[in-house]
């Protein structure tokens, strides 16, 4: 079996090959990055707009294979939090015929982060990096925010398995799911 991974991001690739073990039909796959696009601006800040950024990535890297993932992170608006958003990552499943959909837990990024995401239009990876909060750019690529946050409690490729899980409730429960 041949699953396709729509981003050459080390660590979501390792995500999905580590999440997959723990199911028999998927635990013999050969797992195939691909960068494609997610047709979303290059910092979802919806839930909307992540979740589609997820499917159009599945949808994207479905080539020559039973299944394809796409994962992407970004804002969403959540009431009562001290910005006013919280970070998911989503997981999209595609079959060539239906999407199979999963979020991560949620997290708030400081204020200063998500001002410059809003003020200057920046990915989270950019704003963190300008704040100062940390110096690798692409923290995304390594142990992500949630790993500087929770001090390495939930680094990012845990966090991005969580969204991978929850989609593949549907795929392994299929008769639930109609």
């Amino acid at each position: 079996m041949r699953i396709n991974i729509g981003s050459k991001n080390q660590v979501k690739v390792d995500a999905v090959k580590e999440a997959i073990q723990d199911y028999d039909f998927l635990s013999n796959a050969e797992v195939f990055s691909i960068e494609v696009s997610s047709d979303v601006h290059k910092q979802p800040k919806s839930i909307h707009e992540t979740v589609n950024g997820a499917k159009n990535r599945a949808r994207n890297a479905f080539q020559n294979c039973e299944y394809s993932f796409g994962i992407e992170s970004g804002l969403m608006r959540v009431p009562d939090t001290k910005t006013g958003y919280m970070n998911v990552c989503a997981c999209a499943i595609y079959d060539g015929k239906d999407y199979h959909i999963g979020l991560s837990s949620a997290f708030e990024h400081p204020t200063k982060v998500i001002k410059l995401v809003f003020s200057d239009n920046l990915e989270i990876d950019e704003a963190v990096y300008k704040v100062g909060l940390t110096n690798d750019k692409r923290i995304g690529r390594s142990g992500g925010v949630i790993g500087y946050l929770t001090k390495g409690r939930l680094k990012r490729k845990e966090y991005t398995k969580q969204a991978i899980t929850t989609a593949l409730i549907h795929l392994e429960n299929p008769e639930l799911f109609d």
